[in-house]
């Protein structure tokens, strides 16, 4: 009996995008295809320069391509936001408070009072900040501005949650808390995810498949999948597969992150 097939969530075909430099046309994306299953948590990588926000952005309608195609599939009539971006700057309203930046989106839909108030506590209350929901933004610490920034994207509950560098940042220990915390929230959702990240280990931990581009201009070098048991945790990263993994995708990345180098990106 021949499986199913699943239509994928995310279809990019042939995507270039190009730039007006002060001396002439720079190429960012250079004709970059990829597939993402619904629910997957795929994660790229590359060396600095090489294009992974730019289609980051591209995902998100924030830039358009210069050439190629985008498509993603949305499920039904849900009414339901199709991605929200999470980035590695604090992307939060100063002047509001946590409660206040969690209901935003639900907020820019008309979503009643009462019930996106709720639904922003009960998502505050997920990621740990329950005593902090009339706190402002510079009463927080770094890493608790990021659970805002999680927390106001998962509360709009998008179909797609695109995620550039969003524990970048933060320092080793407190980005290992969020990881976890991370992985956990997935496994409850199972979104599909798109994770933006410069670290071969994050991206390892957190990923069912690893993305490599190659140094500017970016396209599509290899992919990895990662066939780790779920739930994970820091526990994983201390298994002898983990370590075999991250290996191979830093063998596979190392020339592009030279050549990155020697190009000054």
């Amino acid at each position: 009996m021949t499986a199913p097939t699943t239509t994928p969530k995310i279809v990019a075909r042939g995507v270039w995008k190009v730039y007006d430099g002060v001396t002439g046309p720079v190429e960012a994306l250079k004709n970059f295809s990829l597939d993402v299953d619904d629910g997957e948590f795929l994660c790229i990588v590359g060396p600095s320069g090489c294009g992974k926000s730019t289609f980051l952005r591209i995902l998100a309608d924030l830039v358009p391509a210069s050439s190629g195609s985008v498509d993603i599939r949305r499920s039904g009539n849900s009414g339901r936001p199709l991605a929200n971006v999470v980035f590695q700057e604090h992307a939060v309203f100063p002047w509001k408070t946590v409660l206040e930046n969690v209901a935003f989106g639900l907020e820019m839909r008309g979503v009643p009072k009462d019930e996106r108030r709720n639904r922003a506590r009960a998502w505050i209350d997920r990621v740990g900040l329950a005593k902090f929901a009339s706190h402002y933004p510079h009463q927080l610490s770094g890493g608790m501005k990021q659970r805002v920034g999680i927390a106001r994207a998962l509360a709009n509950d998008p179909e797609i949650l695109l995620m550039d560098e969003p524990l970048g940042a933060l320092d080793a220990q407190t980005r290992a808390i969020l990881q976890e915390e991370l992985l956990k929230l997935w496994e409850e959702e199972r979104k599909t995810v798109v994770y933006i990240t410069h670290s071969i280990d994050e991206a390892v931990l957190l990923g069912d498949r690893v993305v490599l581009m190659t140094a500017h201009p970016g396209t599509k070098k290899a992919e990895f999948p990662v066939p780790l048991a779920r739930p994970r945790g820091i526990h994983t990263t201390a298994t002898a597969e983990f370590g075999e993994l991250s290996y191979a995708v830093w063998e596979a990345l190392r020339d592009e992150v030279v050549a990155a180098m020697e190009a000054g990106s």
